[in-house]
């Protein structure tokens, strides 16, 4: 299948995605906040730059996009029809810097939990997995 866009017009639209305050991270986060939990946002200081950082429960929650970092057996995640081993690439690599990034914030102490943008469309059971991620000390 061929791309009906210019290769232009496609990165410019790629462009647009943004990679921070997504609908998931924003459920995530008003969830977390409305649990009583504060935290900090993206510390550039860590491996990875988790999207939420309860520092003082030494804990790290990222929201990944199923299509950006390939979720396994989701719907959401696919692999365009056009220029299939650019995107292959892509996310071998997006893979790969998410594995190194868990092991170096493991290695620092801290623990981790990764909710799948997926798993956002269900506030209930985002909710019990917060809830047993951050009151376990």
């Amino acid at each position: 299948m061929t791309d009906i866009v210019s290769p232009e017009k496609r990165s410019w639209m790629m462009s647009r995605i943004k990679g921070w305050d997504t609908k998931p991270e924003l459920i995530v986060r008003s969830l977390a906040h409305r649990m009583g939990y504060r935290f900090r946002l993206h510390k550039k200081d860590l491996p990875g730059k988790p999207d939420l950082v309860f520092k003082r429960l030494n804990k790290v929650i990222f929201v990944h996009g199923c299509f950006w970092h390939h979720h396994k057996n989701c719907k959401i995640s696919h692999i365009p029809g056009s220029n299939k081993t650019f995107w292959k690439n892509k996310f071998e690599k997006n893979t790969l810097r998410d594995k190194k990034n868990k092991n170096d914030l493991k290695k620092l102490g801290w623990k981790i939990l990764t909710i799948w943008e997926c798993e956002t469309q269900k506030t209930g059971k985002i909710f019990k997995k917060l809830d047993k991620f951050l009151s376990k000390i």
